[in-house]
Order: structure tokens, then C-alpha cells, then sequence
């Protein structure tokens, strides 16, 4: 992302809208380079308010994301029955300040209820190689048969649960799967009855929303936005209600 950006600077883009998963320290200065070149910045997904409270920018998504960390938390506890004495795995990137504020969320609200909680850290490159994982999952559930729940810090391991279960010899349900985004995959998952839960930030909007402050920004001078996008569950119950939504890319 770093890398991105530094090359649309270069390329004197009229804006630049991107993810602040990067955090506050690894964007400042570039966003300072972006502010003096008369560059627009947004960001989406993950805020950056020690950016933005400097050089500006909009920003569309979830605020605090560590409130959408606790809901997950809290929503497996009254719909899955997570209770006292059970343990859950919850992946993040725990090496990296200021990238696990949600994850870090669900992991302290499991804990506050007597949830036993393993905190692993997720592979870089898990993302893009979801294969990554199996061999880590493989191992906790082996070392820890007794372990009732994983907790995904993305998408696109999440839409992995059926695989990481199929290979570790797991019934659809015999550990639970939860975790963030959704996607047709993610859906499937719940078909089949490895996906248990996930919180929707409703990601097209992070999407569709930047690209649009940043052209009334260009063209009709209007500040920068901060839109704050829903924070609802998927659940097996409900999931079929945004399946065609999700699947043509709205959702």
C-alpha cells in the first residue's frame, strides 16, 4: 500500500483514495508529501485520525473498529453459546501497533467473560496466499483438540474456513469460524456449515463513497467527508437475505 501510493504521488494523480491499514506512522509523511503536491487524499476501511487531524482527507467506514471487534465478540456469546472456560484462536496482526484495533476488540471481550484466548498473529501474505494458514491452524487444533472457535482478521481467510477444516479432518459446526467482511465465498461457507458469523461493514460503500468525496472535493471544493458505514452480523440465519446483494458486489 506504502509502495502505492508513493508511486501515485510520483504520477501527480489528481487523488488518491486508499486503505489506511498501512496506520498513522507509516502514511504521515507521505500523506504530507501528497497535501503540499495539491493531492486529495481519502481513506476507507481503516481510519488514520492522527493523518487526517493534520494534512486532511476524508474517511468512509467504521470510526472505532474496535466497537465492531466487541460485537463480534459479544454476538458469539448470545448466538454460538461461547462461555466460560471455552478457547478461542484469534488471529491478527499482533506485531504491528495500530493494525489489530478490532481484532484486539473481540480478543479482550472473550477474555472480560472468561474466555480462554490464544493470540496468533497472521502471516503476511496470508491474504493472497490463504493456503499460509493451514499448517498453523493445523497445529493449534492438534496441540489443543478442546478448542471451540477461530476468529479471522480478514475476508479472504475467512472464506477459507471449509478448506482449513477439510484439511485438518473438522465436521461442518465441529469448530466454529467467525470473523470480518463478506464476500460469495464467505456465503458459501455458510452454506455448508463451516461459517458460523461475520461482521459486515458493508464494503461497497467504503469503496464507492471515497471515489465520490473525492470528486466533489475536486470539482466543487467540499471538504472531506467522515461517513460512518453499518457494522451489522451475517449469521446462518440471515444470510441468504443479502446473498444476491453480496454476490453482485453490493454488499
Amino acid at each position: 500500500m506504502i509502495s502505492q501510493m508513493r508511486d501515485a504521488i510520483a504520477a501527480r494523480v489528481d487523488a488518491i483514495c486508499m486503505i489506511g491499514q498501512a496506520g498513522d506512522d507509516a502514511i504521515m509523511g507521505l500523506a504530507e508529501e501528497a497535501k503540499n503536491a495539491g493531492i486529495i487524499m481519502m481513506y476507507q476501511n481503516v481510519n488514520v485520525p492522527r493523518v487526517r487531524q493534520r494534512y486532511g482527507g476524508g474517511y468512509t467506514g467504521l470510526v472505532d473498529l474496535s466497537i465492531q471487534g466487541i460485537g463480534l465478540a459479544n454476538t458469539a456469546i448470545a448466538e454460538l453459546g461461547i462461555r466460560q472456560g471455552d478457547r478461542v484462536v484469534v488471529f491478527g496482526a499482533w506485531d504491528q501497533p495500530g493494525r489489530y484495533y478490532r481484532e484486539e476488540g473481540t480478543a479482550s471481550t472473550f477474555e472480560a467473560n472468561g474466555v480462554i484466548v490464544e493470540r496468533i498473529i497472521t502471516p503476511e501474505g496470508s491474504s493472497s496466499d490463504t493456503q499460509i494458514l493451514i499448517p498453523i491452524i493445523s497445529a493449534q487444533l492438534q496441540s489443543h483438540p478442546e478448542t471451540k472457535m477461530i476468529v479471522y482478521s480478514g475476508g479472504q481467510n475467512l472464506s477459507m474456513a471449509g478448506t482449513y477444516m477439510e484439511a485438518c479432518g473438522k465436521k461442518p459446526g465441529e469448530v466454529y469460524n467467525i470473523g470480518f467482511d463478506s464476500s460469495p465465498a464467505i456465503l458459501d461457507g455458510f452454506e455448508k456449515g463451516y461459517i458460523q458469523l461475520t461482521a459486515d461493514q458493508q464494503p461497497y460503500l467504503q469503496g464507492f463513497m471515497p471515489v465520490m468525496n473525492a470528486f466533489l472535493t475536486k470539482n466543487f471544493e467540499l471538504g472531506g467527508l467522515e461517513i460512518e458505514t453499518g457494522a451489522g452480523f451475517i449469521n446462518k440465519e440471515n444470510y441468504r437475505a443479502v446473498e444476491e446483494l453480496v454476490t453482485k458486489g453490493y454488499r
